[in-house]
């Protein structure tokens, strides 16, 4: 998906509930809840129904309708 923002991450892996919020894609963690529980929200183009899915660095998270973020390494320092 080429629209979609990097959103660095610290891990190796987060959370879809939490990359949620991490990448501003919604605003609270009832929200998304809610909105994965509804079948809203796609990870690599497949729309998942678990908030714990283990996310990795390249994987692609969609809102139905929405933005899309890409999970990538934060930069060394």
């Amino acid at each position: 998906m080429a629209d979609a923002e990097d959103v660095p991450i610290r891990d190796e892996s987060i959370r879809l509930g939490q990359f949620l919020k991490l990448a501003n894609l919604i605003e609270s963690g009832a929200e998304a809840k809610s909105f994965i529980a509804d079948g809203l929200v796609s990870v690599n183009g497949e729309v998942d129904i678990r908030r714990g899915r283990q996310l990795h660095q390249g994987d692609v998270v969609s809102i139905e309708n929405g933005p899309a973020a890409r999970v990538a390494k934060e930069p060394a320092l």
